[in-house]
């Protein structure tokens, strides 16, 4: 019969000479192995304890003292043995959940993947698609402008048609900001921003605004020169529209931790937490009625989160006690 302990008994006079030694035949101890264990731990304060692989326990039988000892050695092995194949197969049905999450997360995440890249389609399409005609009704306008001269509905109608070729080209910039990987360079990015701010600085004071500024120079960052200014005047001329009168726009470039961070702040009104996460959807307006005014289509911003992510950076918006503030973070060299 199998036995997952074997145990061995030891009796001692007070003095530890040895009265009896029970050591059934086969065992790994020699009789002088127990006896010398059994008079180390008579001379100890322990009752209970272990030496090596044996837990053993003194008893004062009255008249003599005996130690008992159980050999441990199968039962650590045996629990050993569990902890291992525990963890190995712990960790194989840890492989086999994360392949199967991966599946399962991919098989909901494919047809919004589908979806997205459909819609990115549409939008290159339809502004390829719209660019010739919305030339032809231009020049056609023009043609027939200077044989009627001025008149409303005309009027009207080129209107409409530069607010068209304005959205038409604002789709094709994002479907090329998305599409077409960049040609990257070695940029001042502090140079180009002192560049941008210029042409704004008059734009922000016929509106009654003042724009500040505090540009870190020597910031290079590795990016498309082209983009980057597209980037800084998308959230300039945004911060000046939805900026009230009397009030500053301020814009601040530095770096930090290997970034440069790029900071443009207005106060105007308070957006709404759950539009904070829909200002870089594309098409979404805050304002409408101010936007169909003021020829924007809400793309100024999607395009300006996809310069960003070409160029491996970070872009969030904030909006606390009717300041808002854009920010945004570009590997700096």
């Amino acid at each position: 019969m199998f036995r997952l302990s074997t145990f061995y008994t030891v009796a001692l006079s007070y003095d530890g000479k040895i009265l009896e030694t029970k050591n059934e035949p086969p065992t790994v101890y020699s009789d002088d192995d127990l006896e010398r264990l059994a008079q180390k731990i008579i001379n100890s304060d322990n009752e209970v304890g272990t030496e090596n692989n044996l837990v053993f326990y003194k008893a004062d039988k009255g008249g003599y003292l005996l130690v008992t000892f159980m050999d441990n050695t199968v039962i650590n092995e045996s629990a050993a043995t569990l902890l291992r194949y525990t963890l190995i197969f712990g960790v194989i049905a840890m492989i086999v959940f994360f392949v199967f999450s991966v599946f399962i997360a991919r098989k909901i995440v494919r047809p919004l993947e589908v979806s997205y890249k459909k819609q990115k389609q549409f939008i290159s399409d339809a502004g390829h698609e719209l660019k010739t005609p919305v030339s032809v009704v231009s020049a056609n306008a023009e043609l027939l402008s200077r044989e009627i001269g001025d008149n409303q509905w005309l009027a009207n109608i080129q209107y409409e048609n530069e607010r068209m070729g304005l959205l038409v080209g604002q789709l094709l910039e994002l479907a090329r900001t998305e599409n077409i990987v960049p040609h990257m360079e070695h940029v001042d990015f502090s140079h180009l921003v002192d560049g941008e701010i210029l042409p704004f600085e008059s734009v922000a004071f016929e509106k009654g605004l003042v724009l500040s500024s505090n540009v870190t120079s020597g910031i290079v960052v590795e990016g498309n020169s082209v983009q980057l200014k597209q980037l800084v005047s998308i959230l300039l001329d945004n911060a000046i529209r939805h900026s009230k009168g009397g009030n500053a726009v301020y814009l601040s470039l530095s770096r930090e931790h290997g970034y440069a961070l790029l900071s443009v702040v207005n106060k105007g009104d308070k957006i709404p937490e759950e539009q904070l996460e829909k200002i870089f959807d594309r098409f979404y307006r805050v304002d409408t009625a101010r936007n169909d005014e003021d020829k924007h289509y809400g793309l100024g911003l999607a395009i300006a989160k996809a310069v960003v992510t070409s160029h491996k950076g970070h872009i969030e918006v904030f909006c606390n006690n009717g300041f808002v503030e854009f920010k945004i973070q570009i590997p700096s060299l």
